[in-house]
């Protein structure tokens, strides 16, 4: 069993990000990202917090724009619609979730997809339908998993490959483009008659769902490569997957750790998405 280290995988591609940003800023091009931040959801402010210092590390500008909860659908548009007529913006990201009276996909809707570092526009996920030369600004979190797996080496391509879960943020995406590189895909969720039965037919199993411990031993086969992206507390506190990785390293060929694994992928990647955005306005090839 070898661990997919998504630290290791992330600190490389900071480091050569840091490299093409210090390019940029010597031809006084500064990349910037600015962050809407709406109430204070723990997690919200751990991962905001996660992704400052990834700006810091890289030389990218950063902005937080914080509000409190009673913000309305219309305020955080208007608040964007700035954002877009900016020059010396090159990424917009509003932190999800939203209050409940905020319309989450009308404020998507509102970045200019040209700025949309999260990848979530409709432009831009449309796009990764065509091929993989259109992944241009891929969601962050396909994109840090499909990254990680082409640094283990891992050709995806006649894989039989088992989604479990199917958001617009990860499942959706991440089936897209694993199907962009070959590989036979299942995307399963919550209505899923017989989830075992997909996973163990499975080459490759990516789980998104935020359950702990669905996906046990008896669900996947030996050899299986396991890529876990949930995200849960333990009752001590610590943080753990959708997977029971104690059991499942002992059959697995690659693993994913969590944390360690995608989640600093997850980052990383909307790092080289504001580094892609400030390329592409200012039309650097």
């Amino acid at each position: 069993m070898e661990l997919l280290d998504g630290r290791k995988v992330a600190n490389d591609l900071l480091d050569t990000l840091k490299i093409e940003v210090d390019s940029l800023q010597k031809r006084d091009i500064l990349p910037k990202l600015v962050v809407i931040l709406v109430g204070d959801n723990p997690a919200s402010l751990s991962y905001v917090k996660q992704k400052r210092k990834a700006c810091e590390k890289t030389g990218i500008l950063w902005e937080q724009i914080n509000y409190d909860e009673s913000i309305t659908t219309n305020e955080l548009i208007d608040t964007i619609k700035k954002l877009n007529n900016r020059d010396d913006v090159h990424g917009i990201l509003v932190q999800l979730p939203v209050p409940e009276q905020v319309f989450t996909p009308d404020v998507i809707r509102a970045i200019d997809p040209k700025k949309d570092v999260d990848g979530f526009t409709a432009y831009n996920l449309g796009k990764m339908f065509l091929s993989p030369d259109f992944e241009d600004l891929p969601p962050c979190t396909p994109a840090g998993v499909i990254k990680m797996l082409d640094y283990y080496n891992i050709d995806v391509s006649g894989m039989d490959a088992t989604i479990v879960g199917a958001s617009n943020i990860v499942g959706k995406p991440l089936t897209t483009m694993l199907l962009n590189r070959g590989a036979t895909t299942t995307t399963c969720h919550i209505k899923t008659k017989d989830l075992k039965a997909n996973t163990l037919k499975a080459d490759l199993v990516c789980v998104a769902v935020g359950k702990r411990n669905l996906i046990t031993e008896d669900m996947v086969k030996d050899g299986v490569i396991l890529v876990d992206i949930g995200i849960n507390k333990k009752e001590d506190g610590k943080l753990c997957g959708d997977s029971d990785f104690e059991s499942i390293s002992k059959k697995a060929s690659y693993i994913t750790p969590v944390p360690g694994g995608v989640g600093p992928m997850t980052v990383a990647c909307l790092m080289e998405n504001t580094v892609k955005a400030t390329k592409n306005l200012n039309k650097i090839t």
